[in-house]
This record gives C-alpha cells, sequence and structure tokens, in this order.
C-alpha cells in the first residue's frame, strides 16, 4: 500500500533548532509517522518538543549545544549513536538571522550567521553521512529558504547562507545518491516563525507579503509537516538533490 511508504517505523532522527518553530513541527511529524527523534535546542530548552515525541508512543531525547560553535556537531551525532545505536534521518533545521543594510554589515554578524546556518549543517551533514553510508541508507533534509533563490533585503549573510545550502545539498547529494543516502532540501516561504516576527509586525512589510502570496496567508510551521515525511521515507527513495518550496506560491508569482 502507497501509505506504507511514509512511515517510519523503527528509523531514529535528529532535528536541530527543535525547541520551537519549524524544527518542533518537524519533530513531532517525524514521530508521528513512527519515528524515535532526537530533539536539539539551543538557547531554548528542547523538553516540550521532548514531551510532544513521547505523547506519540516513540522515544524522544533532549540534546543541546550551540552550533556556532565549531566542535558542536561531533557530540550531538555521538549522542544520538550512543543512545539508538543509529542515526536514519538528519534534519539540519537550526538557523539564525541578523539584519542590517550590508555597507553597515559587521564582520561579527556575518560570521555568526554563516557559522550556523552554512558550516553546522556541512559539519553535521559530513558526521552523519559517515554512519549512514556504514548503515547502507540514509535521508538528510536541509532546511533552505526563498532566498536560496533571491537575494533578499538587509540579509547579506542570510542569503548568502542560504544559497549555501542549496548548492551543498545538490552537492551531497551527487556524492551520496548512490550509497543510499538521499540528501535533498526543504524552501520555506514565509512562516509565521520568531525569525519574521519582525516582518510581521510591520504593517506595510506584512500588507507587501501577504499580497505576493497567491495562498492569502503566512505559512504555518504545520505547513512544512508533510514535505518534511516525505523526504524522510522511503516514498523519496529516488529524490536526490531537489529543494522542494512550500510557499503558499510565493515563487510562482
Amino acid at each position: 500500500m502507497i501509505l506504507d511508504q511514509f512511515k517510519l517505523d523503527g528509523r531514529v532522527a535528529l532535528v536541530t533548532g527543535a525547541a520551537a518553530g519549524l524544527g518542533q513541527s518537524i519533530a513531532i511529524a517525524l514521530a508521528e509517522a513512527g519515528a524515535d527523534v532526537a530533539c536539539h535546542g539551543n538557547t531554548r530548552s528542547p523538553e516540550a518538543t521532548c514531551d510532544a515525541v513521547a505523547k506519540t508512543g516513540r522515544t524522544a531525547l533532549a540534546v543541546t549545544g550551540d552550533l556556532a560553535q565549531a566542535e558542536t556537531p561531533r557530540p550531538l551525532i555521538d549522542s544520538v549513536i550512543g543512545k539508538f545505536g543509529r542515526l536514519d534521518i538528519l534534519v539540519n533545521n537550526a538557523g539564525t538571522i541578523r539584519r542590517a543594510p550590508a555597507v553597515d554589515y559587521s564582520e561579527e554578524d556575518w560570521a555568526a550567521v554563516i557559522e550556523v546556518n552554512l558550516s553546522a549543517v556541512f559539519r553535521l551533514s559530513q558526521l552523519a553521512g559517515r554512519k549512514m553510508i556504514e548503515q547502507g541508507r540514509g535521508k538528510i533534509i536541509n532546511i533552505a529558504s526563498l532566498l536560496s533563490f533571491q537575494g533578499g533585503i538587509t540579509v547579506p549573510a542570510y542569503a548568502a547562507s542560504k544559497g549555501g545550502v542549496a548548492q551543498l545539498t545538490k552537492a551531497l547529494a551527487n556524492e551520496w545518491a548512490g550509497k543510499g543516502i538521499n540528501v535533498n532540501a526543504i524552501a520555506p516561504g514565509y512562516m509565521r516563525t520568531s525569525n519574521t516576527k519582525a516582518l510581521q509586525e510591520d504593517a506595510t512589510r506584512n500588507r507587501q507579503i501577504l499580497e505576493r502570496i497567491p495562498a492569502g496567508r503566512w505559512g504555518e510551521p504545520s505547513d512544512l509537516a508533510g514535505a518534511a515525511v516525505f523526504l524522510a521515507s522511503p516514498a523519496s527513495d529516488y529524490v536526490n538533490g531537489e529543494i522542494l518550496v512550500v510557499d503558499g506560491g510565493w515563487m510562482g508569482r
């Protein structure tokens, strides 16, 4: 039956930035599909997400660490392997954004955004990829952005990092598809999260954004759940290097 291809029974997932927002919604969706989930948090505890995962009947593991630090990815992966003995799904969701005109953008802000949004994604993918190649299968899902395709305004580091995520997704897919590893990305549109709070509260920008979205509304974190489960499941076994846009029609406008 086709719906069986979307089941994640027996799989183990790690979702970064899972304390709230998109990551929390994805972690819960993977658990609902049958996966045990390690939920990562940085400045916020992922305990609430872990509680929601546990309510689905799956096992949850809370892991913490600052992905702005180059040494953080290894203990995160080691904790998951130590607990579950395997890692089948990695969702690189954690991210940060800092806004300023390009002429005023600081080296500190540039470095911080690139480190979390791009360098940590590579480090985690590399570590997970080694384990998945050893296992003979695995799924890596990166969270890209509309700014993987567009330049945005006053977010040069964010746009550069998300453009990099899209290209890294394709590069890793090229190397690992033949080894049973699927590497894909989801590019969310304008989602109702803390990262977009400033835009939501700006009456002019909020109106401009909604006028551009054919669906006529901001996306909700739950709007990514189906895409994440699809890319994590056997249903997507022949999908490699794809950037799946979930944006209410923004890019088609």
